[in-house]
């Protein structure tokens, strides 16, 4: 794994820029914020991720080590490629990705040129617990929000992946029965994944209902 580079910033395009490693030039594809930290002529230094396919080998570049950490993490979202992970980082801060994730905030990622409300969602589902803003270990246990607060964003992120409104409010109510503790907390993230696990696996529970109703 290429890990960083370090070398001579040969060119900087609108959405590469090519490093002079000792007279061997390498692409890499960065967001223009890190871009905009190099100059030509000059040494420069990205840390990167190399994506493996088929019939290429592609360079990404992070002006940080935890950019490249949320960028990884990104592409372990089922439908995220490389590509729209990077756009999802020239739009927001690792920090502002993590607390967002962390809080279940589908609109922040909405904001993406790219990603609808469909993938926003799927977005907060499968990295619930995976991105965590730094400081949030050891840190005091922010206060429980209100279910007038939580609530209506659970509720939005289960419409956003195909439910309806009423259906999504059940959901939530007979999954949180046995959770008292949850509901307290208030956490949008864990509980839009305590109530697609009740309904069983995405919803395999509600679509038997439904066809059971059909």
């Amino acid at each position: 794994m290429i890990s960083f580079l370090r070398g001579t910033v040969a060119h900087i395009g609108l959405s590469s820029a090519v490093i002079d490693l000792n007279g061997a030039g390498m692409s890499v594809n960065a967001t223009p914020q890190t871009l905009s930290g190099l100059r030509e002529g000059e040494q420069g230094k990205l840390f990167t991720s190399l994506i493996v396919r088929e019939d290429s080998l592609t360079l990404f570049g992070f002006s940080s080590d935890d950019e490249r950490e949320v960028f990884d993490i990104l592409l372990s979202v089922s439908g995220v490629g490389p590509r729209l992970a990077l756009a999802v980082l020239a739009v927001h801060e690792p920090e502002a990705i993590r607390v967002a994730a962390h809080s279940g905030d589908g609109k922040a990622f909405t904001k993406v040129p790219g990603i609808g409300p469909k993938v926003a969602g799927r977005i907060v589902l499968e990295l619930a617990g995976k991105l965590v803003p730094h400081g949030t270990a050891g840190a005091a246990a922010p206060a429980p929000s209100s279910e007038a607060v939580w609530k209506p964003q659970v509720v939005a992120a289960m419409t956003s992946l195909g439910w309806s409104e009423k259906d999504a409010t059940v959901s939530i109510d007979k999954s949180l029965a046995d959770s008292p503790g949850l509901a307290e907390q208030g956490n949008v993230a864990e509980i839009l994944r305590a109530t697609l696990r009740w309904l069983g696996q995405d919803g395999a529970r509600a679509g038997n209902r439904v066809g059971a109703r059909g």
